[in-house]
């Protein structure tokens, strides 16, 4: 990054912090990222900030000035909220606010899938924890993406550590929820991990690499659509196996988990604020 002496350990050049409080609207999407995640760990860049803003945008020192002298004499009489338990910082990093529902509703989708492959094995040729495997890990990806069930959305749209990194953070932990309980689900129900992971993966990574263009929400409820009707319910009106979950497609399921992520990687800056990939 031209503006930046390296990592977050270094400092911002006075240069860029100097156009960052004029607001200089030229200043390149990715630069900005960059300035605001190291400005977060990085005091002596934020002192430097304060004081380019006071000499370089004195019409914002003034106007600060005037709100804080009109709102300190309400400040000084306003009660005091009680303190609210915080979650560890490691816990917010990776988990979102719907992560408990939508763990609760996995495992019992998960749940009722193994009791029906139990109770009746041999309705089908495929069990349903099967073919749920592979799709299982879209509602969780689009859960964590979604605006209406997310109520610090907007909040985290305006984080500077919003994009690519944070798409990653939230996709690995639905997929830290979902491997395992399916992992202990398929035992009972006869279905090896070898099965149902790789493509498990590789939609996974479809869905990021089109949520890049559509949105991460609506591009894993739609591969999750055409799951359904492609896969899913063909093989449970024919009770038979599908030939998407044959071993002799693994190799092309791992050539979708390979474009995947290089798609994901090489558009890495349409991931740089959350409303590019949320409907």
């Amino acid at each position: 990054m031209s503006g930046l002496s390296g990592e977050s350990r270094e400092h911002a050049s006075v240069r860029l912090i100097g156009r960052y409080a004029r607001g200089d609207a030229d200043i390149a999407a990715d630069e900005v990222w960059a300035l605001e995640a190291h400005l977060e760990a990085c005091a002596t860049c934020r002192t430097r900030l304060s004081d380019a803003v006071e000499t370089g945008a004195p019409d914002v020192t003034s106007l600060i000035g005037t709100v804080w002298r009109g709102l300190e004499p309400s400040l000084d009489t306003a009660p005091t909220m009680p303190a609210r338990r915080r979650r560890p910082v490691w816990l917010t990093a990776w988990l979102t606010p719907v992560m408990a529902p939508w763990l609760a509703m996995t495992v019992g989708v998960v749940l009722i899938a193994l009791a029906l492959d139990l109770a009746a094995p041999g309705f089908s040729e495929v069990s349903l924890v099967l073919l749920l495997a592979p799709v299982l890990p879209l509602g969780g990806v689009a859960a964590s993406w979604s605006r209406g069930l997310d109520p610090a959305y907007e909040l985290t749209a305006a984080a500077p550590r919003a994009g690519l990194h944070l798409v990653l953070r939230r996709t690995a932990s639905v997929l830290a929820v979902v491997v395992p309980v399916l992992l202990a689900a398929g035992w009972p129900a006869g279905v090896s991990a070898a099965q149902w992971l790789l493509p498990c993966l590789a939609l996974t990574s479809a869905a990021l690499a089109l949520g890049g263009l559509f949105g991460v929400a609506r591009a894993a409820l739609g591969l999750m659509a055409v799951w359904t009707a492609g896969v899913m319910a063909p093989s449970l009106i024919t009770r038979s196996k599908s030939a998407f979950l044959d071993p002799d497609s693994l190799p092309v399921w791992g050539l979708l988990l390979v474009l995947g992520m290089g798609v994901v990687m090489a558009r890495r800056g349409s991931y740089t604020t959350v409303p590019r990939v949320s409907p």
